[in-house]
């Protein structure tokens, strides 16, 4: 079954268009373009749609936006990875239910010839420190994105605020952040899942990684519905229930690309909580 992916911009009109009233049971999906970049979603969602009947319509944006379409009750379920956010999501009353679902790691990568000497560091802060230092280049997701987040933090544990005419915000999504750094030869933060489905086109490397500040957690998030009335909480619950219980757990560990595991599922090693 072919999964619908529908821009933000469209969100509010395919709930009317797609909604049960139309036709099939829908459920509006809201997600970082990680779980879309990566491939998991496509290769994940149909057993779901095929067992329960109910269609998908994904929606890839960056974490920042996905959360603020889950707070307008845009969209019925949020599937992203930036914790913090996460919690205040819930706390404010948005949303419900978060579960842990999987988890990888973010890498910082860059050209072959690695002009800021980061390579084997497994120091995040001090991998940024000498980029900074050395005028290297640096793109940015610069979308409020949860890669773009994980980021700025990395940038204040160095100590250094990324500035000038090395340091270049792309406002765009991971894909087409890596292809800009590849073009610039320059360094850029990208998470484990869409280097592995992307990066072999680009002429980067992986300089820097196993930090444990660059841990990548993924979360699932019903809207809620005592908020927003007109959401699809029963299937939201259910997706929730099918991506952290068995099969989907399976699924997600069983992805691979070029024989190489993109996500490890969480749902039952990691508190299901926030």
């Amino acid at each position: 079954m072919r999964l619908r992916y529908l821009t933000a911009a469209v969100a509010l009109l395919a709930f009317i268009v797609m909604s049960p009233l139309a036709g099939a049971e829908t459920l509006r999906l809201a997600t970082t373009t990680s779980t879309v970049a990566s491939g998991l979603l496509d290769n994940i969602l149909p057993a779901f749609e095929k067992t329960t009947g109910i269609e998908v319509h994904v929606i890839a944006v960056g974490t920042g936006k996905a959360l603020r379409m889950g707070s307008d009750g845009d969209v019925d379920v949020v599937l992203v990875h930036a914790p913090a956010a996460e919690g205040r999501f819930v706390v404010e009353g948005n949303g419900v239910n978060r579960r842990s679902v999987m988890y990888n790691e973010f890498l910082i990568v860059g050209p072959e010839s690695d002009p800021a000497g980061i390579r084997g560091s497994q120091d995040a802060a001090d991998a940024l420190t000498k980029i900074s230092q050395t005028g290297a280049r640096f793109v940015s997701r610069g979308d409020d994105s949860g890669t773009h987040k994980k980021e700025l933090s990395l940038w204040r544990d160095a100590g250094q605020t990324p500035d000038g005419a090395s340091y270049l915000e792309a406002g765009q999504g991971m894909g087409k952040v890596l292809q800009m750094a590849s073009e610039l030869d320059a360094y850029t933060l990208v998470d484990e899942g869409t280097w592995l489905n992307q990066g072999s086109g680009t002429r980067l490397a992986v300089l820097s990684r196993g930090d444990e500040r660059l841990f990548n957690p993924y979360g699932i998030i019903a809207v809620n519905p005592e908020r927003h009335p007109h959401v699809n909480h029963a299937a939201a619950q259910q997706l929730t229930h099918w991506i952290t219980g068995i099969e989907g757990q399976r699924l997600i560990g069983q992805y691979r690309v070029d024989g190489k595991q993109l996500f490890t599922p969480s749902a039952s090693s990691i508190a299901g909580t926030i």
